[in-house]
């Protein structure tokens, strides 16, 4: 099993094959617009302009059960976060994270990286690295600036592009 086994939901609803990032380097984040760490966005579009020719996947998943930090409607968060933060990697369908309703994708994360003490998503921001093989390479905490992960997205990408093809 890996990342691309999962389909997730646009903002206009959607289905959304992870397959269709097959071969790229994803770095998967729980967003919210509200949230003290929401300066982090500026940060993700910096890594995703820096590095999207060269096979990274920005994806940004948009949850509001964290104090309700993210009230904006699924149909307006593109528009509002290229607005007000300047992004351009995608923002999908509005998920849970954490508890019984959290999403198939979160869940299988988890499970592949636990946190520290515990699996649960702790805040906004957690970010997972995926490599171009679609398996979860680490977990990065809410407080992990993106510009402290670019060394290790490098090393994915520069694996990727070294990998014999099989075939």
């Amino acid at each position: 099993m890996s990342v691309y086994d999962f389909t997730v939901h646009t903002s206009r609803g959607e289905q959304k094959p992870l397959s269709d990032y097959r071969g790229k380097v994803l770095l998967i984040v729980n967003t919210a617009t509200k949230c003290g760490l929401a300066p982090q966005f500026k940060g993700l579009e910096q890594l995703h302009q820096k590095y999207k020719d060269e096979g990274l996947a920005v994806l940004g998943f948009p949850c509001n059960q964290f104090r309700e930090q993210e009230p904006v409607k699924d149909s307006e968060m593109q528009e509002t976060c290229q607005i007000n933060f300047g992004v351009t990697f995608p923002l999908l369908g509005k998920i849970d994270v954490n508890g019984p309703d959290a999403d198939p994708l979160y869940k299988y994360l988890k499970k592949e990286a636990s946190g520290f003490l515990s699996s649960s998503i702790k805040w906004n921001f957690t970010k997972f690295l995926v490599d171009a093989e679609g398996r979860v390479v680490k977990r990065f905490s809410p407080t992990t600036k993106p510009n402290k992960i670019e060394g290790q997205i490098r090393k994915l990408l520069e694996g990727a592009k070294t990998e014999t093809p099989v075939g």
